[in-house]
């Protein structure tokens, strides 16, 4: 079992921000093998990144409060978890997680007032919040959130299916959230995050679109050069 010396709102704050950071998403980790797999990426990860879907929202499901308890016990770095679950749900399963060991939960922005009343109830929790939103939502529906959450997320691929190829919009709709935060003066407070299509390819563009931080699956499970795939990471730079 480890030891968080951060944790919540806490850990989230401490994040670095003068480079691209690295979410792991665990669902492209070795289920059978998770703990071999979180040791081995342990040094090189910013935050896990954990996806909960209720079938609704999403075509399937996917984890649960249970698996957030076991990871928690298992790492030192910040888990983020990111709901897509329906409005009626969004509240409790925010309690749970944070209660199962979460330090950033992010809703989607589509659950409207049920969503706003979560990031209220992450932050009273000790929490973080983060709003999400799916690829064919307005990048201006994210607005109400902008004030209260630390992170906002921009799928670049159809929700809930892996190994899809990233949107050609998406890197519009990433320029158009900066300016959108930039607008609510939150640049400085607000981590902008790219989430599907994450290829080697993709990442530079991300990248130079405005994100900050990118949702590694593949790219960072399956590389046997998993130091030098991170070393290459934090070399990228926003065009000027």
């Amino acid at each position: 079992m480890t030891s968080k010396s951060l944790s919540g709102g806490d850990a989230i704050a401490a994040l670095p921000r003068h480079r691209l950071l690295g979410e792991f998403s665990l669902w492209s980790a070795d289920l059978a093998n998770m703990e071999r797999d979180l040791h081995r990426i342990e040094p090189y990860v910013d935050l896990h990144h954990i996806d909960v879907a209720d079938a609704r929202f999403t075509p399937g499901f996917l984890f649960f409060p249970d698996f957030v308890v076991r990871i928690a016990k298992l790492t030192k770095k910040p888990i983020h978890v990111h709901l897509m679950v329906e409005a009626e749900i969004v509240e409790e399963q925010t309690r749970q997680f944070i209660e199962a060991g979460a330090d950033l939960i992010s809703v989607h922005a589509e659950t409207g007032e049920a969503g706003l009343r979560a990031v209220e109830l992450a932050k009273q929790l000790g929490a973080e919040a983060g709003v999400v939103l799916r690829l064919e939502t307005s990048v201006a529906e994210a607005e109400p959130f902008l004030a209260k959450v630390a992170f906002f997320t921009l799928l670049g691929t159809s929700i809930g299916v892996k190994g899809q190829s990233l949107s050609d919009k998406a890197c519009d709709r990433l320029r158009e959230a900066r300016s959108l935060i930039k607008r609510v003066g939150r640049e400085k407070a607000i981590v902008l995050a790219a989430d599907g299509g994450i290829r080697e390819q993709t990442v530079p563009l991300l990248r130079a679109a405005g994100a900050e931080t990118v949702v590694l699956g593949s790219l960072a499970f399956g590389d046997k050069d998993l130091p030098g795939r991170i070393a290459w990471l934090h070399a990228l730079e926003t065009q000027p």
